[in-house]
């Protein structure tokens, strides 16, 4: 009999009213709203302005939900477009299923045109943003556990998870899992803390603190994944994702080195207006020219005061003593 696990929800979904609100889709909203708070204080701390992070995150969170998803649909293409299944399910997201890679890939892109769009490099706002991310991950995670997915092999630790027989990837006659969400969910929240004191100790810049958490995530990502018992494509013997966080684990350390050599130290953030803030500055300027060209021309001077004698001394044709 097993005395102490974790219970997992009995749904997912909590229903105020008429409105349904949805577990994992609470926990990706939570995780955005603290990546973009926490962002938003460190892009401040680095030289930047208030607000940009969220003006940036405009583009760059929808970019990377459609990128998460996307990479989810494309390499777990079996589930929505075998014989039986509806392809129709490949767009309900609320029902879980987010690629990490394919997030940050196409979130990158979303972030690399707002950086543009507010003149500022992608690689400063990256670095700032990073624990964030991790952060948002850490919370995000917990979406699994309300969709009762994602769970690795069967175990009987006390902090095992329990999952309902009739969920996929179950094991007959097992009810107590890995819980690899837990553990990435965990794993995150340890990788944001190591790139926020090695930002500190080491004044990481030009991307070499994002870097820094794509390469500490994927090595933990690696081992987590390899836990795991859902549905998934093999190469070599390895899960699709592990090749994949070797691969990315690779080419981020080998940035980390090559920059660090090419570009030493951090960039100092000098951040333009935004374009209404660079136009409210601007219309006093204009308006201070165009009235000094009247005045200078003659126009709208000052009339003197009817009710008033002029002073004598003030006039040209005043008699000099």
């Amino acid at each position: 009999m097993d005395l102490a696990y974790i219970p997992s929800p009995s749904t997912g979904v909590i229903n105020l009213g008429p409105v349904p609100l949805r577990g994992y889709a609470f926990c990706i909203i939570i995780g955005v709203f603290v990546a973009v708070w926490y962002g938003n204080k460190r892009w401040i701390a680095r030289g930047g302005k208030a607000g940009t992070v969220a003006d940036i995150a405009v583009w760059a969170v929808p970019f990377g939900l459609i990128g998460g998803r996307l990479y989810h649909v494309i390499t777990d293409y079996q589930l929505y477009f075998s014989e039986g299944e509806n392809w129709v399910d490949a767009f309900k997201i609320w029902e879980g299923g987010l690629g990490i890679w394919g997030a940050i890939a196409l979130g990158a892109v979303g972030a690399w045109i707002g950086c543009r769009r507010r003149g500022i490099p992608l690689p400063a706002y990256a670095d700032a943003i990073a624990p964030a991310i991790a952060f948002a991950q850490a919370i995000g995670r917990w979406g699994n556990w309300f969709n009762q997915e994602l769970f690795g092999r069967p175990t009987d630790l006390p902090w095992a998870v329990e999952i309902a027989p009739d969920k996929p990837g179950t094991i007959e006659g097992a009810t107590l899992y890995h819980p690899t969400f837990l553990y990435e969910s965990l794993w995150c929240v340890g990788v944001a803390l190591l790139v926020i004191w090695a930002d500190r100790r080491f004044r990481l810049g030009h991307g070499r603190a994002f870097a820094l958490y794509v390469a500490a995530y994927c090595a933990g990502r690696g081992w987590i994944e390899y836990m795991r018992v859902d549905e998934a494509h093999h190469i070599l013997g390895l899960r699709l994702n592990v090749w994949t966080a070797i691969v990315v684990f690779v080419l981020a350390v080998a940035y980390i080195v090559i920059s660090a050599r090419l570009r030493p130290g951090r960039e100092e953030v000098v951040e333009p207006p935004k374009p209404t803030e660079a136009a409210a500055d601007d219309a006093p300027a204009e308006r201070s020219a165009s009235e000094a060209d009247r005045l200078d021309k003659g126009h709208d001077a000052a009339p003197l005061d009817k009710g008033h004698d002029a002073d004598p001394a003030d006039s040209e044709s005043a008699p000099r003593s």
